[in-house]
C-alpha cells in the first residue's frame, strides 16, 4: 500500500469539503461547518490565496488532507508554517498516514526556512495529543489562544 502526498487542486474541493465535514463531525463541530465548495475554490486557489491543500493518497484514493499557511515569529525573525487542519479518515488511521503528512509539512516547513510548524489539538483529543506527543510535538500550554469571528469581529471592526 503505497502513501502519497500531493498539492491540492481546485478538482478537489468538494473532496476536501468533504474531510472538513468529516473532521467536524468528529470534534462535535459539524453545525458550525458554514462552508462551500466554492469557498474551498476561492480560498485555497484563487489568485493571492495565502492558504494551501495537500490531498493524502493511498493506492491512489484520496484519505485525507491537510490545509496549511505561513505566519510569521516576530521573536525568531522568521516565517512559520501553522497547521489548520489534519485529517485521515478513520479506518486510514494507524497505518503511517497522518505521519507522512506531517513529515511532508516539516519538509515544506524547513524548505521555506520557518522556524515554526505550529498547530493546535482539542484538548479532549488524546489520540491525537499521544500521535502528536510521540513525534516530539510539545504542547503550549503557557499560550491561550482568542478568536473574534462573526458579529463580535464584524461589531469590533466597526468601532462598536
Amino acid at each position: 500500500m503505497t502513501i502519497e502526498i500531493r498539492p491540492a487542486t481546485p478538482s478537489d474541493a468538494p473532496q476536501i469539503l468533504a474531510f472538513i465535514t468529516e473532521l467536524a463531525d468528529y470534534e462535535r463541530a459539524r453545525h458550525e461547518v458554514i462552508a462551500s465548495v466554492a469557498d474551498i475554490e476561492r480560498s485555497l486557489f484563487s489568485e493571492g490565496a495565502t492558504a494551501h491543500g495537500l490531498i493524502c493518497l493511498r493506492d491512489g484514493l484520496p484519505i485525507g488532507f491537510a490545509v496549511f499557511f505561513f505566519s510569521y515569529s516576530t521573536w525568531l525573525g522568521s516565517n512559520c508554517l501553522y497547521l489548520e487542519d489534519l485529517y485521515i479518515t478513520p479506518e486510514q488511521r494507524g497505518g503511517g498516514a497522518g505521519k507522512t503528512l506531517l513529515r511532508h509539512l516539516a519538509k515544506i516547513a524547513c524548505a521555506n526556512d520557518c522556524g515554526r510548524f505550529e498547530w493546535s489539538v482539542l484538548d479532549w483529543n488524546k489520540p491525537a495529543i499521544d500521535f502528536y506527543k510521540s513525534l516530539g510535538a510539545q504542547p503550549q500550554e503557557e499560550w491561550v489562544r482568542y478568536r473574534m469571528d462573526g458579529t463580535v469581529l464584524r461589531e469590533f471592526a466597526e468601532g462598536g
